[in-house]
């Protein structure tokens, strides 16, 4: 079950009206609305003493926890999908574990989660992993770039942008469909990637022609992932500023 609750939001009778309004102090930042989502298993625990046990064996289990936080996304990220195509919404975004102002697990009764409260809860501290100094810098000199015009946007790079978004959420036969469009691009636009991308063009195409009629087998999604991944590689490659 997911329960999604929306908090300080701005009161809409303030809202109204067509005409633009006079602005006197722009200084001060506005409030904003902010999302809680909440995540409730379909089956509930035997006891009190059993959900302890589980909320325990998270604290203790860093990779466990992580597993269930990646299987909490998904779900999110699966009924946002639902959402995006039933309005025809294509800024509905797909959201990250990364981008939360806080992540919570615990336990209570379905009254009590639904609300943000529990019996017993903790909060997931960010897990940041260790980026060398000069890997941290690469972004910043690649925005310095385009945006002083020295160098150009390559649409390869939104493209696997895409596939990557698409193979976190757990969606494989949009990430190949996605996959051979950003490699034919990437061919297109860097050619000098071709000896490194070549013996991936054909695991792509198998993909993506499974995809448009059934799901991928684990080889071919295995085959897909390790394609865009290699893509990635070439990009920064080839878009590095000492390239």
């Amino acid at each position: 079950m997911i329960v999604v609750r929306t908090l300080g939001a701005r009161e809409r009778r303030r809202l109204r009206g067509r005409k633009p309004k006079q602005v006197e102090d722009a200084g001060e930042a506005e409030a904003v609305p902010t999302s809680r989502v909440t995540l409730i298993g379909a089956q509930p625990f035997g006891s009190r003493e059993e959900a302890e046990a589980w909320l325990d064996g998270l604290r203790g289990d860093p990779e466990a926890l992580d597993a269930e936080l990646e299987r909490a996304v998904a779900e999110l990220n699966a009924a946002l999908r639902a959402h995006r195509a039933a309005a025809a919404d294509p800024h509905a975004r797909d959201v990250a574990r990364s981008t939360a102002n806080v992540v919570r697990v615990g336990f209570g009764s379905g009254d009590q989660v639904a609300e943000g409260r529990f019996e017993a809860a903790y909060a997931v501290p960010d897990r940041p992993g260790r980026v060398k100094r000069v890997a941290a810098l690469q972004p910043q000199e690649r925005l310095a770039a385009l945006l002083s015009g020295s160098s150009d946007l390559l649409v390869a790079e939104e493209l696997v942008l895409r596939a990557r978004a698409d193979l976190a959420a757990q969606r494989p036969r949009e990430a190949a469909l996605q996959a051979r469009i950003a490699l034919e691009a990437l061919l297109a636009e860097r050619p000098q990637a071709a000896e490194r991308l070549e013996e991936h063009r054909a695991p792509v195409a198998d993909a993506a022609n499974t995809a448009l009629r059934d799901e991928l087998s684990q080889d071919q999604a295995a085959a897909l992932e390790a394609a865009v991944d290699e893509m990635r590689r070439a990009l920064l490659h080839a878009t590095r500023p000492d390239r």
